[in-house]
């Protein structure tokens, strides 16, 4: 026998709806670091701005067996609730994999392969992957379709690597691996694509280019100062509305 079908008014339909969101936004916060990182000659800053309509950015640092130091960030693509859960399996099969220790393009090559056994139809992630020495201020990086990171060094800044193929999207993805030695000082940005695409009233983007000015103006600044001004110039670009996509963006300092 089957149940009766269950009739919602428009009011419950809403309700529903933003309950939904509510528990995107609750699932997505708990992908986010909820401490902040402490390691000697290291700084480490970042910041997270979710959309109006919840998407699906992931970050987090943490502490490998050998002292080195671990950090991943990411973005799903679409928004709501299901980008939420997609978010919640990439970044749940990442840590299965990034305590074994194994070098960036391995642990990236195999959490694609491990999504494409359980593939979901329209779900993939842009995921970057990182491990830094401190002691020998090595950075280790690969990357699987985010912005290219951003070094500082001295009086310049560049864009490290390539941008490889999202995760869960091909089964035969393959990653290079990038090698930087910061110097005392030295920075390297990570950031999602969210920033980069915010646009203006006109649908002009802010771009990669503004980004680049942003560091270059800024790169003696303090993290917490220049991710505040990142932001900052984002909101003025964008004439202070809503953005579209999540931002997330984290520095790494050598100190």
């Amino acid at each position: 026998m089957q149940a009766p079908a269950v009739q919602l008014d428009v009011p419950s339909l809403i309700q529903l709806r933003e309950s939904e969101l509510e528990e995107a936004r609750n699932l997505q916060l708990s992908l986010l670091p909820n401490a902040p990182l402490c390691v000697a000659g290291t700084e480490f800053s970042s910041r997270f701005r979710a959309a109006a309509a919840v998407g699906g950015d992931f970050l987090d640092y943490f502490h490998l067996s050998d002292k080195r130091i671990g950090i991943y960030l990411g973005d799903v693509v679409g928004k709501g609730l299901s980008a939420a859960m997609y978010a919640a399996l990439t970044v749940g099969t990442l840590r299965g994999i990034h305590k074994t220790g194994c070098p960036p393009m391995t642990v990236l090559s195999t959490l694609n392969r491990r999504l494409r056994t359980r593939t979901v139809a329209g779900r993939y992630s842009a995921v970057q992957y990182a491990v830094y020495d401190p002691e020998s201020r090595e950075l280790l990086y690969a990357n699987a379709g985010l912005p290219r990171p951003i070094h500082f060094s001295g009086s310049s800044c560049c864009e490290v690597g390539q941008g490889g193929l999202p995760s869960g999207l091909f089964d035969d993805a393959q990653y290079d691996q990038y090698s930087v030695t910061l110097a005392p000082g030295d920075a390297i940005l990570f950031l999602t694509d969210g920033l980069i695409e915010a646009h203006d009233p006109r649908r002009e983007e802010f771009g990669s280019a503004r980004v680049m000015e942003i560091c270059r103006e800024h790169l003696h600044s303090s993290s917490e100062a220049l991710l505040t001004r990142l932001f900052s110039a984002v909101d003025e670009f964008s004439g202070h509305a809503a953005p579209q996509d999540d931002i997330t963006a984290a520095l790494l300092r050598a100190t």
